[in-house]
């Protein structure tokens, strides 16, 4: 990332000299006319930082790279804009930074510089006009179509409407090449961005339709809307990362940005990996071609950390408007979040709860907002599904940020250390997570023709927490004390967690679960139960009943392809018959 830096602003007369560094913050003689959360090139390398206060004649600056070398009396020139990146289609398949610079050709250790975000020729692009010379169009209105394995629009920019001057012919062009030219103004397919700043939509539509994630803990119990908000809890080791891979592999999203915020490069490094190897389940090809993702380890700058999530907002919003579904995977929030803290402490700022900022919330809850289905400027339907991974110290769901994120987002996927360390993944807690969104996606179902999915999940829920209820119960007394109905319900309690809800990432039958396999499994395991609560209400001896091999009902979701029903119904059927025997 050592490239040479185009000045986006600035001339040698705006240029001012550094007079302290302390780590990650600099402090400049402040030039005429910078402006909060102006970009500054800083020293004879150039990084790139950022004004964070003004006080008198000096600027505060954080740096977004280490400062080692950097010295009082070096030059630091304002850029004169914004931290903003390149949006261009060449983002699909690309491995980047927090400040979205390519890592790809970067070799193995990162060097200092280069500008906040770098330009790339890109391969070239075919472009296909559909808007005619002199036409008037208004921002957001669409001038062509970018070929691809994701279907891609050259849009007019926010704030720009006029008059087509051109647009560029049928044909192959570089992702940098101007395609049309607007109210006099040249358009090109790569645009640039503020990445704190949210892109402008014509409204805010009902999150209502369902998102798939191929995760039957999530789909049917916890479903998330299409431009909802997710939060993910859990401690180490309950499987985080695996869950937030598997929905990165499988969800029906068109585009997914995930981003690796301050987490471990050993795990940034299998998700490349296994995105890169993985075949898209939507059409063939590879997964990665409409994957982006940023890569901000826990040994990358911490400044760019705290960035890392705006920029990946910035970038799902980019294809959002092109009238895509996007789903943004921060992982974690709560790294984000220490970012912001340590930032906080060098700045002297007073410190609320556990030394956290005590803007906290309101952060969170921005950047959570940007999650929204919605119509765009063009009148495209489009949505971003934010999901954050919450990493709370000692599984402390009270921390602040825990505590923050709850109040939030419209589900909670809290991953359960029992289940976890009893090797039950994802290990989704029924009794602790929740889904403002059910309600409304009971009603999605049943428009769809699923009238009976919102019965089925209450009936696995409570059935769930029925046999919960019991399980202390049973470790005191054992299963033999209870009646005969009770004990039914602590073996439904096991056939549902296993036969349904458990899930095996590293099957290639059971890794990915269709809306239609998960309908067959829960009616499946739900019909046996009902079948032993009849046999036991008919007078057979409860012990007969649990004595019964139920192996076939529970092996079915690893039997059954990820689109197969009737392995489901031919194990069900085995297990009815055997228990016929039984009676």
């Amino acid at each position: 990332m050592g490239a040479a830096v185009t000045a986006l602003g600035g001339t040698g007369a705006d240029r001012s000299r550094i007079l302290r560094v302390s780590g990650p913050l600099v402090e400049i003689r402040c030039p005429a006319g910078v402006a909060m959360h102006d970009l500054i090139a800083l020293g004879a390398d150039r990084l790139p930082g950022e004004v964070v206060a003004i006080r008198g004649d000096r600027a505060t600056v954080q740096a977004y790279e280490y400062t080692g070398g950097l010295a009082p009396g070096h030059i630091a020139e304002p850029l004169g804009t914004p931290l903003s990146v390149r949006l261009a289609p060449d983002l699909l398949g690309g491995v980047f930074d927090g400040l979205l610079r390519p890592l790809a050709d970067s070799g193995d250790l990162l060097t200092t510089g280069g500008p906040a975000t770098a330009a790339s020729a890109g391969p070239s692009w075919p472009f296909t006009p559909r808007v005619a010379r002199g036409s008037r169009v208004a921002a957001g209105a669409v001038l062509g179509e970018i070929g691809g394995r994701v279907p891609l629009r050259l849009l007019v920019p926010p704030g720009l409407a006029g008059e087509v001057g051109w647009v560029a012919p049928t044909g192959g062009h570089a992702s940098d090449a101007v395609l049309a030219e607007v109210g006099g103004r040249e358009v090109r397919m790569a645009q640039r961005w503020p990445v704190r700043r949210p892109r402008p939509v014509a409204r805010r539509l009902p999150a209502n339709a369902p998102l798939n994630t191929g995760q039957r803990a999530v789909d049917l119990l916890f479903p998330v809307a299409r431009g909802s908000t997710v939060a993910v809890p859990g401690g180490f080791g309950t499987g985080k990362t695996m869950l937030l891979q598997q929905i990165a592999k499988w969800c029906d999203a068109d585009v997914i940005v995930y981003v690796g915020c301050g987490e471990r490069g050993n795990e940034m490094a299998d998700v490349i990996e296994e995105l890169g190897e993985l075949t898209d389940p939507r059409g063939g090809g590879r997964l990665a071609e409409r994957t982006v993702t940023i890569a901000n380890t826990s040994n990358m700058p911490m400044m760019a950390r705290e960035a890392s999530v705006h920029t990946g907002a910035t970038v799902a919003e980019y294809f959002r408007d092109m009238g895509l579904d996007v789903v943004l995977i921060a992982d974690s929030t709560s790294r984000w979040a220490e970012a912001l803290r340590e930032f906080a402490s060098r700045m002297g700022e007073l410190p609320a709860e556990e030394g956290y900022p005590a803007g906290l919330a309101s952060r969170l809850a921005a950047f959570y907002e940007r999650a929204a289905a919605v119509r765009t400027l063009g009148g495209a339907a489009g949505s971003v599904t934010v999901i954050g991974a919450v990493s709370p110290p000692g599984g402390d769901r009270t921390e602040p940020v825990t505590a923050h994120t709850e109040r939030v987002v419209r589900c909670l996927w809290s991953l359960d250390r029992e289940l976890a360390y009893a090797r039950h993944y994802p290990a989704v807690s029924w009794s602790e997570s929740f889904s403002r969104d059910a309600t409304v996606l009971g009603t999605a179902h049943a428009r769809a023709g699923d009238p009976g999915w919102a019965e089925r999940r209450g009936r696995v829920a409570r059935q769930l927490a029925s046999a919960d209820r019991l399980a202390d119960l049973v470790e005191l007394v054992g299963s033999t004390a209870l009646p005969p109905r009770e004990r039914i319900d602590v073996l439904a309690g096991r056939l549902l967690r296993e036969a349904v809800i458990q899930q095996n990432a590293l099957s290639p039958a059971d890794a990915y679960s269709t809306p239609g396999k998960t309908t067959a499994l829960v009616e499946a395991a739900l019909t046996v139960i009902d079948r032993c609560l009849e046999l036991v209400d008919a007078g057979t001896a409860v012990d007969a009943v649990e004595a019964v091999d139920f192996t076939p009902l529970l092996r079915a979701r690893e039997t059954a392809a990820p689109a197969e029903t009737a392995p489901v119904t031919a194990a069900r059927d085995t297990v009815l018959a055997r228990l016929e025997e039984a009676a």
